[in-house]
């Protein structure tokens, strides 16, 4: 068993000394309470505890903590796939939601399992999902100062259970700023993807992983033969062209954890029971 959690680039937000140390601490130990979690649950149900919990974070930018976009609202995204039965879900431009990627969660079972703007928010209300501001004083500031970011937030989660079997999840609450309706990457088989060989979790500028196709390729590589250092040095070395921004995590179906930036810092923790890593 082993998990892998990320919380987007350090360059998303405050890049204080305090604001790192806050970041490490919060991701160790959301890292260890999803791994004792992973003991008595799959791997598809602690992906979604994870990402919850980051979520429920305000240091990361998704849930509570989400961007603003330029016609003042929050809109977010989130997915999860089950690396078993290769079943993605997710919900696009949702608002209002406190845990976008639970929502994501239940259209597992349905057949439409891929929801968007109005019709993913009313999704989730008549499920019980109860309108919930997710807005924090910061993000309100930095949205009436016109600060924008670099747009490199996301959480995002990746876990192989005591079975062998493999999933990810992956929120965001955007980049901020961005035209209503824009697409992250997040909802997308280039920000989240997962099969019986591996699977990989994508933060960074939406565009430009979906550009490269970044979490497909990497899963597809494995899946071909390549080794997961192999699949990921040659898919971010693809995103150079275009200088593409990019963090990623992993895990293949032999227990081997990987991950990679093609920028400083994305922020990450990971967790197997015994050996424990965070970001410097």
């Amino acid at each position: 068993m082993k998990i892998i959690i990320h919380g987007g680039f350090f360059s998303e937000s405050s890049t204080s000394q305090e604001t790192k140390i806050a970041k490490q601490n919060a991701l160790l130990r959301i890292a260890k309470d999803s791994y004792e979690f992973l003991k008595s649950h799959s791997a598809l149900e602690t992906v979604v505890y994870a990402v919850s919990l980051l979520e429920d974070d305000e240091l990361f930018n998704a849930g509570i903590g989400s961007q603003i976009q330029s016609d003042g609202k929050i809109r977010m995204s989130a997915s999860l796939i089950d690396g078993s039965t290769h079943k993605m879900s997710g919900v696009i431009n949702i608002e209002e939601v406190k845990n976008p990627i639970q929502v994501a969660r239940i259209l597992q079972d349905y057949d439409d399992k891929v929801l968007g703007g109005s019709g993913a928010t009313n999704f989730a209300r008549k499920h019980g999902f109860e309108a919930f501001s997710t807005e924090i004083p910061q993000r309100r500031t930095e949205y009436e100062a016109k600060l924008k970011s670099l747009g490199t937030g996301t959480v995002g989660c990746v876990a192989l259970d005591s079975e062998g079997k493999i999933a990810v999840a992956t929120s965001t609450g955007g980049k901020g700023f961005e035209i209503p309706g824009r697409i992250s990457d997040s909802a997308t088989v280039a920000g989240n993807y997962a099969n019986e060989f591996c699977g990989v979790s994508l933060t960074g500028v939406g565009e430009d992983i979906v550009s490269g196709a970044v979490a497909a390729k990497i899963v597809t590589r494995v899946t071909d033969g390549f080794s997961l250092k192999d699949a990921f040095e040659k898919t971010f070395k693809e995103l150079k062209p275009f200088d593409g921004f990019a963090g990623a995590i992993a895990i293949d179906k032999d227990g081997t954890i990987y991950h990679q930036d093609s920028h400083p810092t994305m922020v990450f923790a990971s967790y197997d029971g015994v050996t424990e890593e965070v970001f410097k």
